[in-house]
């Protein structure tokens, strides 16, 4: 978009695109091009229909207000706890359960299989609990010893 992302929260708690034109978009929701990979770029506002009403090439560009309301509306819908270090599983076959530490606070969750367990570009892996969450690994090489010595099991 050439003109500046206009955009408010209105009564309803929904967020509100002004277009270069005027007219009001109500209930735009923000959705990430890459959110692991750069989940500060590439980010499309869709309207409540799915089409997509504008681009944004990076949150830091906007205008402060702007930023801010893409930022909240994003931390509100999604949720991907970043795992910080393993700190047991029951079994090395699956399912097992794991207990880890994540970025939210101490868990566990019950990995249904290895293939659970996706690479990612660089050292990131992205794992699937039994219901759906899905739990992020940054760096594998970044972490602690005797996570990566559990998580070599799996891989």
């Amino acid at each position: 978009m050439s003109a500046p992302i206009q955009l408010s929260r209105k009564a309803s708690g929904r967020l509100a695109l002004t277009t270069a034109d005027g007219a009001v978009v109500e209930g735009v929701v923000p959705v990430r091009a890459f959110p692991i990979a750069a989940p500060e770029e590439g980010i499309a506002l869709v309207a409540p229909d799915g089409h997509e009403v504008a681009w944004i090439d990076r949150i830091a560009d906007l205008p402060a207000e702007a930023g801010r309301l893409i930022t909240e509306e994003l931390a509100s819908r999604e949720f991907m706890p970043q795992i910080l270090r393993l700190i047991a599983v029951s079994t090395f076959a699956t399912p097992s359960t794991w207990s880890v530490e994540t970025d939210r606070g101490e868990t566990r969750f019950i990995l249904k299989g290895e293939e659970d367990i996706r690479r990612l570009a660089g050292n990131g892996l992205l794992i699937a609990d039994n219901h759906g969450v899905q739990y992020l690994i940054r760096d594998l090489l970044a972490m602690d010893r005797h996570s990566r010595r559990l998580l070599d099991r799996f891989l």
